[in-house]
């Protein structure tokens, strides 16, 4: 699914969390937002752009930074299903681009990223796109069978 929304960072920090490592981040860094995860790129990149960056731990194939001033994240699932981009337009708020799998789907709308209007109303613009030529080629094809 394509994405493209303005969101808080502090939403899009959420959603890398429950898609990478929700099940190993320290207590303490997950209620501090200015604590990232980061990952390499051939485990699927994690990596945020900021004015200041400190790492804190590194835990598996997770390291822990703690930033300032964020101007931007990308975010790439292992399987390369999921890639996003949250670039900053003023203060905390960003526009997030990109697109997402069905479990990354899930997982915007937990963090609040995405709303479930958003989502209703993609896919009501989906079913009403006009088919391809293709399609209808297709259509008429099996009909005459």
């Amino acid at each position: 699914m394509e994405v493209d929304v303005k969101t808080a960072i502090e939403r899009f920090r959420m959603f890398i969390i429950y898609n990478t490592c929700l099940s190993l981040i320290p207590k303490g860094y997950l209620k501090d937002t200015t604590v990232f995860p980061e990952r390499d790129p051939d485990k699927g990149e994690i990596y945020v752009e900021a004015a200041s960056k400190i790492e804190l731990a590194k835990i598996r194939d997770i390291k822990f930074v703690k930033v300032a001033d964020v101007l931007g994240v990308i975010y790439r699932s292992k399987t390369g299903n999921t890639s996003l981009k949250w670039r900053q337009i003023k203060g905390n708020i960003g526009r997030l681009t990109g697109v997402a799998s069905p479990n990354s789907i899930v997982n915007l709308l937990e963090a609040k990223v995405l709303t479930r209007e958003y989502l209703e109303e993609y896919l009501k613009q989906r079913a009403e796109a006009p088919r391809t030529e293709n399609q209808e080629t297709q259509g008429t094809t099996t009909a005459s069978q």
